[in-house]
């Protein structure tokens, strides 16, 4: 009889976790869920409450981790991502990426588990080079608002290495570009909620800046693909997960209103500190060593967001 899978998710409640969640039990793994609801939600997991093998554990990361029995793969992926976090919670942010990188990773050594860090392309900050590469070292300002995010993930990253190289515990890290889809909190502050929670309620669109700056967006299936991917995989340094295509942010704006129907017009306000004007990954590691790229067109992920968002409360 095959040996079945048990995997942690920490932040398993949240956007991500949630979908990477589902994913794995699909793929037949016992999963226990971790996440303290402070960004999470019991509703992104509802489906899978009654699941054999699915557990739900309301514990904070940044405290001793306690999980009995066998573990074989723990995903690290705890962490308030928003902008709009940024300022709300900054601290809990630099204590799940410190603190709590250290607790998930010394539960993976005292199991023999793989680890898997979901890191971010905050860690390459504004960058000056395009699009960017893993080897790119990045240009982020330690003591603006954004610091607390992107230096708490790339001290992640800094102490997942260690634990690697010193401890030889089994890592990966999966650096994320900007992902969207169903589950997204309505106050999330980021590009795609904004835009078709504005678009839904016949509002002026909030466009930073001249809407000319430039994101490359995914679908969120693409990314638990990719990430899913690397922890099955061999390689051990980090791979960016993206979308390579790039939209400029009026273009994004444009295609929630089309999609949804919406009337709204768009609005111009100031960019805010810090703001990226170019995030594009090189995926070239990741179609080599994952044979991994992503495969849903932004109008079709989007339709199925804006449906997602429109058919919240009904």
């Amino acid at each position: 009889m095959a040996h079945k899978k048990r995997a942690l998710v920490t932040g398993g409640a949240g956007f991500l976790g949630s979908h990477l969640c589902k994913r794995l039990v699909a793929e037949g793994y016992d999963v226990i869920c971790m996440d303290n609801l402070r960004t999470g939600s019991l509703a992104n997991i509802a489906s899978l409450r009654d699941e054999p093998g699915f557990e739900y554990v309301d514990h904070d990361v940044t405290t001793y981790i306690r999980v009995a029995g066998n573990l074989d793969e723990i995903y690290h992926f705890a962490s308030p991502a928003s902008p709009a976090d940024f300022e709300r919670i900054p601290i809990p942010i630099l204590k799940v990426g410190a603190i709590g990188t250290y607790n998930s990773l010394g539960l993976a050594l005292a199991k023999g588990a793989r680890f898997l860090l979901a890191s971010t392309s905050e860690v390459y900050g504004d960058p000056l080079v395009h699009p960017q590469k893993e080897e790119y070292w990045g240009n982020v300002n330690p003591i603006g608002v954004r610091g607390v995010y992107d230096e708490a993930k790339r001290y992640a990253e800094s102490m997942t290495m260690a634990y690697h190289r010193h401890h030889h515990v089994d890592t990966r890290i999966v650096r994320i570009f900007n992902s969207y889809g169903p589950f997204m909190r309505h106050d999330d502050g980021r590009m795609i909620p904004n835009f078709i929670g504005q678009a839904l309620a016949g509002k002026p669109l909030t466009v930073y800046g001249d809407g000319s700056q430039t994101r490359s967006v995914q679908y969120v299936g693409d990314l638990i693909e990719g990430a899913y991917r690397l922890m099955q995989s061999g390689e051990t340094r980090p791979v960016n997960v993206g979308n390579p295509v790039e939209y400029s942010v009026r273009e994004v704006a444009e295609l929630i209103i089309g999609i949804s129907g919406s009337e709204s017009e768009m609005v111009e306000k100031p960019l805010p500190t810090d703001d990226p004007k170019q995030r594009c990954p090189d995926i070239s590691r990741a179609k080599e060593v994952l044979g991994w790229e992503p495969e849903v067109p932004a109008k079709k992920g989007l339709e199925e967001t804006v449906a997602w968002f429109a058919g919240r409360g009904k």
